[in-house]
């Protein structure tokens, strides 16, 4: 009988495995090193790994749901399809005029990215929405003749996007041109923007669907080559692809819509996140998620992860639901350089899995943060249980480059490796809590990834947290979160209404939502346990250009339209809590209408080994704190950390998954959900 979950999350360095009995609760973890070259190969061979270390077979596999970075790494890379736009007539240069601002505001050299669309494979035709839907200029059939004629005429291209003016108003014209195209060029993917985001803002929503066919192509390939792989090693399991708004899709809509699997794997981690606080009665974190490559920062309140509308990726605009994340170019495998003005300085660039920290013997020699760590004693003599082991030496040796050009001592350059990092990291934290209206001291801090925890108590410290919670398996919390993920779906109508007007049209979007809703779930929801829809309102004052997001609640029923009173009240709370004022007298109107759907999958609680106590010691390191003098530091397996253990730092714990260092101005205890609770004494 098929119980088992499997969730597999990819990341720069490692691929990370996560398996859970829906019958019994019993879990497993497992890590191996990621494939750059080719994702699925890692996820094939660790799968393979998997089974012959717990012994599952593929027949018992009923859910496999994996978090993927192709997509952001087609766009970092810009590895993605030649793609032709279509466009309204005159509007051809929408998507390199964009918003006209620059990248970076004080550097008047740089420019924007240019556009996924040369201008010469934008192709415009006769037509015209008008600004309330109506048809200004007709579409001929003439004229879709032409365009297929030219279209045929031309050099052939992987993907068109189908972008015209207003059609997420009236998309009439839009299903014309791409029915004709998918006639005519079969062969050919085809996005329309009133499919991929039918919502106003013309620049972010030509953005939005010219990166959905950029993708198309590369991720369909990885998925369907992926897809009967994984059917093939596990023949009764439902595939679900982790998107960037915090939920499940089926592998058809990914697809169908590659552009919501951007922010993929770093979602997945928010999620796991949330659920792994919620097991310790902590609602409001910090997440932070340091693996080999990135940091990955999010706010959760009460328990819920917060909620972005517009990202900018690799330079380039989509506007999606996505779970608010900040992404900063700082991992264990983040390189150390001497800047043009004599500086060191620490990332972007990093090793990555190939050829890696040099310390992990696979070829790299330049310094980064992982052999910083390793000079200062802070991680054991193998990782992965077994599966790497570290070459202090070697370490030694990296660091040194980059120590005797500065004229300092290795501990030195290590101790300012780690500074660096983590104050990058500490500037990410900040825009995502002190930029947005949230107090850090407020929140505790969820470091995970597999270096996480060997950074969190300098960052907590920096910020003024006082207290760290390191789930149990923090190392591969990501692969935790597509286990503990729904199937979701988002569905949206823009209406620009006046709040003291009649609300009738808004009333006639939720139903025309709500409608949408019960299709999706009746289709892809299938043996879900429940499924229920929350409706929200983009709401703002009359002048605003940005909205706020105003959620009404959550109901298994129909979504009722509060009255006109309690929707002002609600977006009073919503612009107090996010700009710290209101006018109460200043006129409000509604944006567009959200509602997101959701189906719960059968889940049950992760039964893991209970430690066997009492705490003991397996060996000691001497471990640089500070410049002054090394620290003889105790080292931890967590498999004796009992729940009700307390320690006073210095000490390092070790697991499979990852390494969590405690400081001496900092005390660990262990909770009944068996999560180590960092308490930071002189946090400011």
């Amino acid at each position: 009988m098929a119980d088992w979950i499997v969730g597999v999350d990819v990341g720069g360095t490692f691929t990370d495995f996560s398996a859970r009995d829906l019958r019994t609760g019993t879990a497993h973890i497992h890590k191996r090193p990621s494939t750059p070259d080719d994702p699925s190969r890692a996820i094939l061979e660790g799968l393979k790994e998997l089974q012959q270390k717990t012994g599952i077979s593929g027949a018992d596999i009923a859910r496999f749901a994996h978090g993927t970075t192709v997509a952001t790494n087609a766009l970092l890379q810009r590895k993605g399809a030649t793609v032709r736009l279509i466009t309204t007539k005159g509007f051809r240069d929408l998507v390199e005029i964009g918003r006209q601002v620059r990248p970076l505001i004080y550097d008047l050299q740089e420019d924007a990215p240019a556009p996924l669309v040369t201008r010469s494979n934008r192709i415009e035709v006769s037509e015209r929405i008008g600004a309330w839907g109506e048809i200004v200029t007709e579409l001929t059939e003439a004229e879709i003749a032409r365009l297929i004629a030219e279209l045929k005429a031309a050099p052939k291209v992987e993907s068109i996007a189908v972008c015209l003016l207003f059609s997420f108003l009236n998309p009439v014209h839009e299903k014309r041109v791409a029915a004709a195209i998918r006639a005519e060029l079969p062969d050919v993917y085809v996005s329309i923007s009133s499919e991929v985001q039918p919502e106003f803002r013309e620049y972010e929503r030509f953005s939005t669907t010219l990166i959905n066919a950029f993708l198309q192509p590369e991720v369909g390939r990885y998925m369907d080559r992926l897809k009967t792989a994984i059917a093939e090693v596990a023949p009764n399991a439902k595939f679900g692809i982790f998107q960037s708004s915090g939920g499940l899709m089926s592998i058809d809509k990914a697809l169908e819509f590659p552009v919501r699997t951007a922010l993929s794997g770093p979602a997945a981690g928010a999620v796991g996140a949330a659920a792994a606080g919620a097991k310790s009665g902590i609602g409001d974190i910090i997440t932070l998620d340091i693996g080999g490559t990135s940091t990955d920062v999010c706010l959760i309140r009460d328990g819920q992860t917060e909620i972005a509308h517009v990202r900018d990726i690799a330079g380039f605009r989509i506007r999606l639901p996505m779970v608010d994340i900040h992404t900063v170019g700082a991992g264990g495998g983040s390189i150390a350089h001497i800047g043009p003005d004599g500086l060191m300085k620490v990332g972007p660039e990093s090793a990555g899995a190939v050829p890696g920290p040099a310390c992990y013997c696979k070829g790299g020699t330049k310094p980064t943060v992982s052999d910083a760590n390793v000079v200062l004693g802070r991680l054991p003599a193998s990782l992965a249980g077994g599966g790497m082991i570290i070459d202090r030496d070697r370490a030694l040796e990296a660091v040194r480059s980059i120590a005797e050009p500065l004229g300092v001592s290795v501990v030195k350059a290590a101790l300012g490796i780690c500074g660096i990092v983590s104050s990058n990291m500490t500037r990410a934290i900040r825009a995502v809590s002190t930029q947005k209206g949230h107090d850090p001291r407020d929140f505790a801090l969820m470091p995970f990834g597999g270096a996480g925890g060997l950074h969190a108590a300098d960052v907590a410290r920096a910020l003024g947290i006082t207290q760290i919670v390191v789930p149990a398996a923090p190392g591969i919390l990501c692969a935790e979160g597509l286990i503990e993920a729904d199937l979701q779906e988002n569905f949206v109508f823009t209406r620009r209404t006046p709040l003291d007007g009649p609300l009738d049209e808004i009333a006639v979007g939720v139903a025309q939502l709500d409608g949408q809703a019960l299709e999706w779930i009746a289709a892809e929801a299938g043996g879900a346990e429940d499924a229920w829809r929350q409706l929200t309102l983009d709401m703002r004052y009359v002048g605003q250009n940005y909205e706020l997001p105003v959620t009404l609640g959550r109901s298994g029923e129909a979504p009722g339209l509060p009255d006109t009173d309690a929707l002002r009240e609600a977006f009073f709370e919503a612009h107090q809590r996010s700009y710290g004022h209101v006018d109460r007298e200043a006129p409000i109107e509604i944006v567009n209408v959200r509602m997101k759907a959701v189906a719960r999958l059968g889940q049950i609680a992760p039964i893991a080994a209970q430690p066997e106590g009492p705490a003991r010691a397996s060996e000691y390191h001497d471990v640089w704190f500070d410049e002054a003098a090394p620290v003889s530091t105790p080292l931890y397996p967590r498999s004796t950390l009992e729940a009700g253990t307390r320690l006073r730092g210095p000490a390092i714990i070790t697991q499979f998954d990852t390494t969590t260092v405690v400081p001496p101005w900092a005390t660990v205890s262990v909770d009944t959900a068996l999560s180590l609770i960092l308490e930071i004494d002189d946090a400011h």
